[in-house]
């Protein structure tokens, strides 16, 4: 596989992905859901019955996608 177009875009960690980088990314990006929904619940409920769990929902969802997109760049606790 030629990964020269990664060098090219400053891409450098794609070689480096492994199932320890997707575990390490993974629990990242679950823990940012997580911490999405929680503030999305908080700044939208009165009552639990009144919140937007569509809204809730895809921008937690979002958020995920975000943090494995960042983690593309590096992650401390994955070794090369």
């Amino acid at each position: 596989m030629n990964l020269d177009w990664f060098k090219a875009a400053g891409i450098r960690a794609i070689k480096t992905m492994n199932l320890d980088w997707f575990k390490a990314a993974g629990i990242r990006a679950i823990k940012t859901m997580a911490q999405t929904a929680v503030a999305g619940i908080g700044t939208t409920v009165v009552a639990l019955s009144e919140v937007n769990w569509a809204l809730v929902l895809s921008t937690a969802v979002t958020a995920g996608i975000l943090s494995m997109l960042t983690s593309i760049s590096g992650l401390p606790e994955v070794k090369k």
